[in-house]
């Protein structure tokens, strides 16, 4: 049943629980398979009564240590909401649960000084999430909330509203969480950093934990971590193959792998059962996804967008349907997934039929760039970069790797309809998952013909290590960047990406702190100036000291329009728009395509083209829907 409080509808939450649920089922996953057997051990069945046996994983023992130790008062651990649109969506993650302690949360809100009921929902087994969705959000005031598990526990956040006033928006990222650190509790340094910048939303772009089939404890670990930082503000968290299991990960549309080549022949070694569990954990919390179809397997999306204060942002799985190497592509290298010959012809590897983000998730972007609804600028999220900006691999004895098609460089041909897309919308591009802090401007046709891009440094940089170091230690081509870094300029990456390098964060020492280069990212968008600010953090940086330093190389600042980096071959005649800070679309009514569609400032404009052709502009206050110059260009 549906009620009704200060101008809130609550509803049920889409993941509903069976009351007969077994919360003590040994294997929720099946039998079918070691991985289905052992998946999330240490947080199913009787889970507290375990002992250790030989065959434990070091993480099942961790878990069990961890989870048989806390107090029973704690065991509703963090919750992780957004709200767009006048919908809150709110996930409650809990401890592994006694059989004897409550099952069921209770979602409060602080009206006038008291708390207020808003409705019980069950836990979900295995994972132990609940979920809650809350339409009619009121989004101009702040709220607090409660997560109630029984009398037993309970968790507090505040629910942001909306910073639309603010004139800048600020965006935190941090990716690649490794456990492999001095000590469990050392992200305090990190969550003191991130609230003293008071970031208006998070982005935690995956690989929140390394521990693989042990997910509910990896999860809960990242949660404990960072709960001081997410609990009062919109946090946006993706998975990547760490998380759901994977060394990598070629998704193929859901299809299930072997595990052959670390999963090379694409697919999930998991069941989809486990899959899910993770991104019910991770990722319910997001907007409701474009297009919720399922995938193989019956796998569940998430693909989505958010709007925080004007900043549209597009969440894309740029794993889930990417082709694999192993089958589909000749093998290049030790790897079915590295390439080292370097002369090597590119074509061989990027061939019709291959995908990386698929075709769902191109039409999402097509959307996407027309829809402007109370947006200013436009920003794409994703677990990995569009290029192969590193040169250098490894922990002991770091090698020279030509190719790696583990990232979003490979397919090219899917690179780059992605890049298109991304700079139709003059959107810029934020990601993790290569260790290495890289600010990049994207080229597709020629270089800096694209949009800027910055892939943040790991969270913690113990598990992999990446350098970007050209093998003839020279500059890149182009205009000159003005850097204390000396590799900084045009270059193509391993599989013919054209990319012009703007800063690198290289380790110095990675068995020290202070060598490793770890950190974040902040990146501020200015809807008003439209400029866009890149900075990259040490994640040690004492933020209360006045001589804490970036990375050499940030910060960076551009406009959003160099997004854009298209040099026209002429423009249309200038119209007057029927309003102000209009959105407008131009199409190429020849090759029957999107040219752009973005907002303007002013009302007067004369669109760019960059080819000849027959062309429509239309212009609108939210979208581009009124027609206002049909012209040719000859």
């Amino acid at each position: 049943m549906k009620q009704m409080w200060v101008g809130f509808m609550v509803g049920m939450a889409v993941c509903v629980c069976d009351a007969e649920v077994n919360y003590m089922e040994p294997y929720p996953f099946g039998e079918a398979t070691q991985w289905a057997k052992g998946s999330d051990n240490s947080a199913v069945g009787n889970w507290w009564e375990k002992s250790f046996t030989n065959n434990w994983q070091r993480y099942e023992k961790l878990a069990f240590e961890w989870f048989t130790s806390i107090d029973r008062k704690d065991a509703m651990a963090f919750g992780i909401y957004t709200h767009d649109h006048g919908v809150l969506k709110i996930t409650g993650q809990c401890f592994p649960l006694l059989p004897d302690e409550p099952k069921s949360v209770t979602l409060e809100l602080m009206d006038a000084g008291e708390w207020r009921a808003m409705e019980t929902l069950p836990v979900l087994y295995p994972g132990w999430s609940v979920h809650f969705r809350v339409e009619g959000w009121d989004n101009t005031k702040d709220v607090r909330y409660r997560l109630c598990l029984g009398d037993l526990s309970h968790f507090e956040g505040l629910i942001r509203m909306d910073p639309c006033v603010k004139e800048k928006i600020t965006i935190a990222v941090a990716t690649c969480n490794s456990p492999n650190d001095d000590e469990f509790d050392t992200r305090l340094a990190t969550v003191a950093a991130l609230k003293a910048h008071d970031p208006d939303v998070l982005f935690f772009g995956g690989d929140q934990n390394y521990t693989h089939d042990e997910a509910t404890y990896g999860w809960l670990q990242f949660g404990i971590q960072f709960s001081e930082v997410i609990k009062d503000r919109p946090t946006i968290v993706i998975t990547d193959d760490h998380d759901i299991g994977h060394g990598n990960l070629w998704g193929e549309s859901g299809a299930p792998s072997a595990g052959i080549s670390g999963a090379a022949d694409g697919g999930y070694m998991f069941p989809a059962s486990f899959v899910n569990m993770v991104e019910r954990q991770q990722c319910w919390s997001l907007p409701d996804p474009f297009d919720a179809s399922p995938v193989k397997q019956d796998i569940r999306v998430y693909y989505t967008d958010l709007n925080v204060g004007g900043i549209s942002l597009a969440i894309l799985e740029d794993r889930k349907f990417k082709s694999a190497p192993l089958g589909n592509i000749p093998q290049m290298g030790p790897r079915p997934d590295h390439i080292n010959d370097p002369d090597y012809d590119r074509t061989t590897v990027d061939l019709p039929g291959l995908k990386l983000l698929g075709d769902r998730q191109l039409k999402f972007l097509d959307e996407w760039s027309r829809d402007w609804t109370d947006s200013e600028i436009k920003v794409a999220l994703s677990a990995t970069a569009f290029c192969g900006a590193v040169h250098v691999h490894g922990n002991k004895k770091p090698k020279r790797l030509l190719a790696d098609l583990d990232c979003n460089g490979w397919p090219q041909s899917g690179r780059n309809a992605a890049i298109k897309a991304l700079r139709r919308a003059r959107a810029t591009h934020l990601c993790g998952d290569q260790h290495l802090g890289v600010s990049v401007q994207h080229g597709v046709e020629a270089f800096r013909d694209g949009p800027y891009a910055f892939t943040v440094p790991a969270i913690v940089n113990t598990v992999y290590g990446r350098w970007w170091h050209p093998l003839d230690e020279l500059s890149g081509g182009g205009d000159p960047i003005k850097s204390p870094l000396p590799w900084v300029g045009d270059y193509e990456d391993g599989l013919g990406n054209k990319i012009t390098m703007l800063a690198y964060a290289n380790p110095q020492d990675r068995s020290i702190r202070a060598g490793r280069g770890d950190g974040y990212g902040i990146v501020h968008f200015n809807k008003r100036t439209g400029v866009i600010d890149f900075e990259c953090w040490p994640r040690f940086a004492d933020l209360t000291k006045g001589d804490s330093e970036q990375y050499k190389g940030w910060p960076i600042s551009f406009h959003v329009s160099d997004n854009d980096g298209r040099i026209p071959i002429g423009y249309l005649k200038e119209v007057i728009l029927p309003m102000d800070n209009a959105v407008v679309e131009l199409t190429n009514d020849t090759a029957d395509e999107l040219v752009y569609c973005y907002r303007i400032k002013g009302r007067k404009f004369s669109a760019p083209v960059y080819e000849k052709g027959a062309y429509t502009l239309r212009a609108g206050l939210n979208r581009a829907e009124k027609v206002v110059l049909r012209d040719e260009v000859n």
